[in-house]
């Protein structure tokens, strides 16, 4: 359950301002069927962080316990100032978009989601963790919590959030995160 809640809480609070929630804002814009984008997110998320997972608890396989406590902390210390360099998405317009809205939204959030903060996290949380579903299951929740709510609002603007406190408290969490690995023996 505390690799669940982690890494629900972890991913949710990392995607604020995040390139993909921008990207969820411009596909809700785009496209009216609100339920075919949230599905896009959903299926595409699972994809990308059960492969993700899949690879944090495969690596972490090949190096000692202590090495990997090392390893998965100074994770969170880089993905925690990572946090701090806010993220844009073009607004061109995608070739994939004429493929409607749930496969253009699958696509880009594949795309969009390779290498960002949030599958690094899923890496590092699944490294730390030794609980794939649970993980996997955890980030995409997060993913689902920070995403569904700016699809369905549409009009909303991730401008109107104080997004230097959201970033900063963020990058304090992954932070506390680092610590907190460090310290469990």
């Amino acid at each position: 359950m505390e690799a669940l809640l982690a890494s629900t809480f972890t991913v949710a609070i990392a995607e604020i301002g995040d390139k993909t929630q921008l990207l969820a804002l411009l596909l809700a814009a785009r496209f009216k069927n609100k339920t075919a984008i949230i599905m896009g997110i959903l299926l595409s998320t699972l994809f990308n962080h059960f492969a993700a997972a899949w690879l944090g608890q495969w690596a972490i396989n090949w190096v000692s316990p202590d090495i990997a406590r090392y390893l998965v902390a100074a994770s969170f210390f880089a993905i925690a100032l990572w946090v701090l360099i806010p993220d844009k998405v073009d607004a061109e317009e995608s070739r994939f978009y004429k493929m409607g809205p749930f496969v253009a939204t699958f696509i880009l959030f594949f795309i969009a989601e390779m290498g960002d903060k949030t599958q690094i996290a899923t890496v590092v949380l699944a490294a730390k963790y030794d609980a794939l579903a649970m993980v996997v299951a955890g980030t995409t929740l997060g993913m689902l919590l920070a995403n569904v709510p700016v699809v369905i609002a549409g009009h909303f603007s991730a401008e109107k959030l104080p997004m230097k406190w959201i970033h900063r408290g963020c990058a304090i969490l992954f932070a506390l995160l680092g610590v907190a690995t460090l310290m469990v023996n």
